[in-house]
Formats: C-alpha cells, structure tokens, sequence
C-alpha cells in the first residue's frame, strides 16, 4: 500500500510540474494522389469517354491547406487537431486515353506527435468528407483513414514535413474496392504563444 502512495504521489508531483502548452498554426503543400489497384471493367458515365478495357489509376498532384492546434503535454508528446482543406483524387489511363477525377474533402485529423528534438513523427486516423468532386463515381461523401508522418522543426516556428494518408474505405466499389492513396509533402508555421 505504501508503495502504491509514493506512486500516486509521483504521478500528482509530475502533474502539477508539467506544463501543458496549446500553439495554433498553419499548414500547406503538395498532394500526390491516387486510387489503390487498378480495374479490368471501368466506366466513366461522364463526358470523357466509356471503356470496357482495363484502366489504370495515376498520380495526380493538387494542395492542402489547413488549421492546425498543438496541444504539448510533456517534452516528447502533443496531441494536434486539425481542419484541412485537401484537394485529391487520381489520373485515369486506358486505351491511350487520359482522363482526372477531382475530389475535394474537408478532412477532420487527430495527429499524435512524438518528439525528437527538432524532428517528430506523426500518427493518427483521419475522417474525410467530400465538399466538391467532378464526377460521380464515387460510393459515399465519407472516407475514413490514417496517416504516418515524419517533420523536421526549421526554426521555432517553421517546419516541414511530409505524410502518408491511406483511406480504409472505398470511394467506388464497382470491379473491386478501389481506396484513397495520398502523399503530403508541404510546411507548416506555429504561432508561439506567450505561456
């Protein structure tokens, strides 16, 4: 029992000492999208063109843009909500024919943050709901996923970084399951508030 007193004790004393901190920020960068597989039996029911033969989903590159808020619990860890504005989507290729779906989402993110000194790597899952789309195809107006990252702290208040996002539901289902696939490279600022 006495033991577990000096532990309590501890973790309080710790409490009391740790400072938490909040820093709002910005984000912005590049988007390298596309749909995961590829597909035997595609059509487009829009105005490029419709063909049965097999189709292959490219990388298309477009921005994010977002808010971002810090919440810095101990030295090593912070816990950062964000609100981004993520243009995405993919290139269509098949029979020599090109072709673009252009999604747009307003993505919800909940990103953990673990800190070595001026680099941190970033986890966390992620909901996507669809604001603007140039074609129909797709399933629902909700992608859910995650995302792994690394950032590296220029200065105090500028970094950069670059992400993985993977969605784990399908935006068509038609001739298999077919997923979101992002790659972020961009930087981001935060405003250093007085504690």
């Amino acid at each position: 029992m006495k033991k577990f007193y000096l532990l309590f004790l501890v973790v309080c004393g710790f409490a009391a000492n740790a400072q938490v901190t909040f820093n709002p920020g910005l984000r912005a960068g590049a988007n390298f999208s596309h749909y995961s597989g590829s597909t035997d039996n595609f059509f487009f029911w829009d105005n490029w063109y419709s063909s049965p033969t097999p189709t292959s989903f490219k990388s298309r590159t477009d921005f994010y843009v977002g808010f971002q808020g810090n919440i810095r619990f101990t030295k090593y860890y912070g816990l950062q909500p964000e609100i981004v504005y993520s243009r995405q989507g993919s290139k269509v290729e098949s029979e020599g024919k090109n072709g673009e779906i252009k999604v747009s989402y307003l993505s919800l993110q909940m990103v953990n943050k673990f800190y070595m000194d001026k680099f941190n790597i970033h986890a966390g899952p992620t909901i996507d709901f669809v604001v603007d789309k140039n074609t129909n195809i797709n399933d629902g107006e909700t992608d859910l996923g995650f995302l792994l990252g690394v950032g590296y702290d220029i200065t105090e208040n500028i970094g950069i970084e670059g992400r993985v996002k993977r969605g784990i539901i399908p935006v068509f289902s038609y001739d298999g399951n077919h997923s979101n696939v992002v790659f972020q490279a961009g930087v981001y600022y935060t405003f250093k508030l007085k504690q």
